[in-house]
Protein backbone atom coordinates (compact mmCIF):
# COMPACT_ATOMS: atom_id res chain seq x y z
CA UNK A 1 0.00 0.00 0.00
CA UNK A 2 2.81 2.35 0.84
CA UNK A 3 4.56 1.90 -2.38
CA UNK A 4 1.33 2.54 -3.93
CA UNK A 5 0.59 5.90 -2.26
CA UNK A 6 4.32 7.06 -3.17
CA UNK A 7 3.38 6.25 -6.73
CA UNK A 8 0.64 8.20 -6.91
CA UNK A 9 2.18 10.79 -5.32
CA UNK A 10 5.39 10.80 -7.48
CA UNK A 11 2.99 10.96 -10.51
CA UNK A 12 1.11 13.60 -9.15
CA UNK A 13 4.40 15.58 -8.90
CA UNK A 14 5.75 14.97 -12.36
CA UNK A 15 2.32 15.92 -13.95
CA UNK A 16 1.25 18.22 -12.09
CA UNK A 17 4.82 19.90 -11.00
CA UNK A 18 5.23 22.04 -14.54
CA UNK A 19 1.84 23.95 -13.21
CA UNK A 20 3.11 25.34 -10.34
CA UNK A 21 6.96 26.26 -11.53
CA UNK A 22 7.50 30.41 -11.77
CA UNK A 23 7.24 32.05 -15.03
CA UNK A 24 10.10 33.68 -15.73
CA UNK A 25 8.62 35.90 -18.51
CA UNK A 26 5.88 37.05 -16.62
CA UNK A 27 7.88 37.96 -13.50
CA UNK A 28 10.28 39.62 -16.50
CA UNK A 29 7.18 41.63 -17.63
CA UNK A 30 6.25 42.60 -13.81
CA UNK A 31 9.75 43.67 -13.13
CA UNK A 32 9.53 46.12 -16.12
CA UNK A 33 6.49 47.83 -14.84
CA UNK A 34 3.79 46.02 -16.87
CA UNK A 35 0.52 44.81 -15.82
CA UNK A 36 0.16 41.04 -15.53
CA UNK A 37 -3.07 39.62 -13.94
CA UNK A 38 -3.43 36.17 -13.23
CA UNK A 39 0.08 35.75 -13.70
CA UNK A 40 2.07 32.85 -11.74
CA UNK A 41 5.04 34.96 -10.01
CA UNK A 42 5.79 32.46 -7.81
CA UNK A 43 8.78 33.29 -5.52
CA UNK A 44 9.39 36.39 -7.69
CA UNK A 45 11.77 39.21 -6.39
CA UNK A 46 10.48 42.11 -6.86
CA UNK A 47 12.13 43.74 -3.84
CA UNK A 48 13.56 47.37 -4.24
CA UNK A 49 11.11 48.37 -7.12
CA UNK A 50 8.82 50.94 -7.75
CA UNK A 51 6.17 49.46 -9.30
CA UNK A 52 3.03 52.10 -9.14
CA UNK A 53 -0.68 51.17 -10.87
CA UNK A 54 0.63 47.36 -10.97
CA UNK A 55 -2.44 45.32 -11.72
CA UNK A 56 -1.19 41.74 -10.39
CA UNK A 57 -4.62 40.61 -9.77
CA UNK A 58 -5.59 37.39 -9.11
CA UNK A 59 -1.70 35.92 -9.63
CA UNK A 60 0.31 34.05 -8.00
CA UNK A 61 3.05 35.64 -5.98
CA UNK A 62 3.35 32.78 -3.17
CA UNK A 63 6.53 33.02 -1.28
CA UNK A 64 7.74 36.58 -3.54
CA UNK A 65 10.21 38.55 -2.17
CA UNK A 66 8.57 42.55 -2.42
CA UNK A 67 10.76 43.84 0.54
CA UNK A 68 11.05 47.41 0.30
CA UNK A 69 8.87 47.90 -2.91
CA UNK A 70 6.86 50.64 -3.78
CA UNK A 71 3.77 49.82 -5.15
CA UNK A 72 1.05 52.68 -4.75
CA UNK A 73 -2.10 52.11 -6.36
CA UNK A 74 -1.00 48.37 -7.09
CA UNK A 75 -4.34 45.81 -7.63
CA UNK A 76 -3.70 42.23 -5.61
CA UNK A 77 -7.54 41.50 -5.64
CA UNK A 78 -7.67 37.73 -5.05
CA UNK A 79 -3.56 37.54 -5.44
CA UNK A 80 -2.30 34.88 -3.53
CA UNK A 81 0.89 36.89 -1.20
CA UNK A 82 0.65 33.81 1.15
CA UNK A 83 4.43 33.31 2.90
CA UNK A 84 5.36 36.43 1.74
CA UNK A 85 7.75 38.98 2.52
CA UNK A 86 6.74 42.29 2.25
CA UNK A 87 9.13 43.93 4.92
CA UNK A 88 9.09 47.72 4.74
CA UNK A 89 7.14 47.73 1.27
CA UNK A 90 4.90 50.68 0.75
CA UNK A 91 1.25 49.81 -0.53
CA UNK A 92 -0.65 53.26 -0.38
CA UNK A 93 -4.28 53.14 -1.41
CA UNK A 94 -3.80 49.47 -2.45
CA UNK A 95 -6.25 47.02 -2.78
CA UNK A 96 -6.06 43.83 -1.26
CA UNK A 97 -9.46 42.71 -1.52
CA UNK A 98 -10.02 39.25 -0.69
CA UNK A 99 -6.26 38.56 -1.13
CA UNK A 100 -4.03 35.88 0.64
CA UNK A 101 -1.87 36.88 2.96
CA UNK A 102 -1.42 33.85 4.91
CA UNK A 103 1.36 33.44 6.76
CA UNK A 104 3.54 36.74 5.20
CA UNK A 105 5.72 39.05 6.50
CA UNK A 106 5.01 42.63 6.74
CA UNK A 107 6.99 43.86 8.90
CA UNK A 108 7.15 48.26 9.13
CA UNK A 109 4.83 47.46 5.71
CA UNK A 110 3.06 50.83 4.67
CA UNK A 111 -0.86 50.05 4.67
CA UNK A 112 -1.86 53.75 3.93
CA UNK A 113 -5.24 54.00 2.50
CA UNK A 114 -5.03 50.39 1.54
CA UNK A 115 -8.21 48.03 1.10
CA UNK A 116 -8.24 45.28 3.25
CA UNK A 117 -11.61 44.02 2.35
CA UNK A 118 -11.86 40.26 2.71
CA UNK A 119 -8.00 39.94 2.74
CA UNK A 120 -6.92 36.45 4.79
CA UNK A 121 -4.00 37.32 7.30
CA UNK A 122 -3.89 34.26 8.93
CA UNK A 123 -0.56 33.80 10.85
CA UNK A 124 0.71 37.36 9.01
CA UNK A 125 3.31 39.30 11.13
CA UNK A 126 2.29 42.73 10.76
CA UNK A 127 4.60 43.74 13.39
CA UNK A 128 5.33 47.53 12.95
CA UNK A 129 3.37 47.93 9.77
CA UNK A 130 0.87 51.33 9.33
CA UNK A 131 -2.41 49.97 9.08
CA UNK A 132 -4.34 53.10 10.62
CA UNK A 133 -6.23 54.70 7.31
CA UNK A 134 -6.40 51.38 6.17
CA UNK A 135 -10.15 50.25 4.90
CA UNK A 136 -12.00 47.18 5.19
CA UNK A 137 -9.81 45.95 7.90
CA UNK A 138 -11.45 43.91 10.92
CA UNK A 139 -11.08 42.43 14.26
CA UNK A 140 -12.11 39.03 12.98
CA UNK A 141 -8.91 39.17 10.16
CA UNK A 142 -6.72 40.95 12.25
CA UNK A 143 -7.11 37.89 15.22
CA UNK A 144 -5.72 36.13 13.10
CA UNK A 145 -2.49 37.82 12.90
CA UNK A 146 -0.05 39.45 14.88
CA UNK A 147 1.85 42.49 15.63
CA UNK A 148 3.75 44.23 18.16
CA UNK A 149 3.51 47.54 19.92
CA UNK A 150 4.72 49.53 17.02
CA UNK A 151 1.52 48.52 14.31
CA UNK A 152 -0.84 50.98 13.95
CA UNK A 153 -4.14 50.16 13.15
CA UNK A 154 -7.73 51.79 12.80
CA UNK A 155 -9.16 52.92 15.77
CA UNK A 156 -10.61 50.34 18.01
CA UNK A 157 -9.19 47.45 16.83
CA UNK A 158 -6.00 45.32 18.37
CA UNK A 159 -4.02 42.86 17.02
CA UNK A 160 -2.33 39.81 19.61
CA UNK A 161 1.29 40.33 19.86
CA UNK A 162 3.73 37.84 17.90
CA UNK A 163 5.96 35.49 19.89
Amino acid sequence: MLKQVSALLVLALMLGGPAFAQNASEIERVRAGQSCPGCNLFQADLSYLDLPDIDVSGARLRQADLSLATMNRANFTRTNLSIANLFGARFTSASFVHADLSRSTAVGAYFGSADMTGARLEGANLSGAEMATARGLTQSQLNLACGDESTQLPAGLTIPRCR
